[in-house]
């Protein structure tokens, strides 16, 4: 029969991931989730905004976090043309939870893109 050492593994083996990860969860307790970073952020909210819309994004023009996760703002080409200044993007308001999971989102604007926007 083959020893024990003080772990409860054989001797010459090591303990499995499992074992460890499970003593040190209990331990710990319940895991808070990961901060996330803007740039994790952006890269989700236009990830999804993508996958719904069918869409590639082409840029994220603002990012806010809030108290119950974030708000992003995405540009997406809805419609090209030739030349390029004169095809249509839009504008997408995105609101994510902590986690960075879509919740809602709002075409907010729609314009060409050789539009340049008016001093308030």
């Amino acid at each position: 029969m083959p020893s024990s050492d003080k772990n409860g593994t054989r001797s010459g083996s090591r303990p499995s991931r499992r074992d460890s990860t499970a003593r040190h969860d209990a331990s710990d307790g319940p895991r808070k989730p990961a901060k996330r970073t803007a740039a994790s952020v952006m890269r989700s909210a236009a990830g999804q905004l993508e996958e719904l819309l069918g869409r590639t994004p082409e840029s994220v023009s603002a990012i806010k976090p809030t108290p119950e996760g974030w708000e992003v703002d995405v540009e997406v080409l809805e419609l090209q043309r030739i030349p390029e200044t004169t095809s249509v993007l839009g504008s997408y308001h995105v609101t994510l939870s902590a986690r960075g999971e879509l919740l809602a989102y709002e075409r907010i604007r729609r314009y060409t893109r050789g539009q340049i926007d008016r001093r308030l």
